[in-house]
Formats: C-alpha cells, structure tokens, sequence
C-alpha cells in the first residue's frame, strides 16, 4: 500500500471516527430523555395503581381476588 493510499485511509477513518462519536453522544441523550420519560410514566402507574387499590380495597395492599361467575 502506497504512503499516500495509507493518509487518504487516516482521514477518511478519523472523519468517519468523528461522525460515529457525534451520533452516540445523540444516542445518549435520547436514551437518558428516554428514560426519564418511562420513569415518569411508571410513577403515574403507581399511582393510579395505589388510587385504584384504595378504592377497590379501602387501603393500598393487594388484597382481593375478583371471582368470577
């Protein structure tokens, strides 16, 4: 392989390196936004698990069997 093959070889792999460092920095950003967005979601299930429990059973344990006829 020829010097100059070997240098066009560099650059195009630490410009490619740059691209790939760039689009995982984005990738971490929407994975922590993500996240975030699911723990809120799960802390509105809770409540409304707690809530319906509360109604259903007067307090917040899982108590009752539901039967069915």
């Amino acid at each position: 392989m020829s010097l100059k093959n070997t240098i066009d070889k560099i650059k195009t792999l630490e410009a490619e390196k740059r691209t790939l460092l760039i689009e995982i920095e984005e990738l971490k950003k929407t994975a922590d936004q993500k996240a975030a967005s699911l723990e809120s979601e799960v802390g509105a299930l809770r409540d409304e698990v707690k809530s319906l429990r509360i109604a259903v059973n007067g307090s917040e344990s899982p108590a009752i069997k539901l039967k069915s006829n």
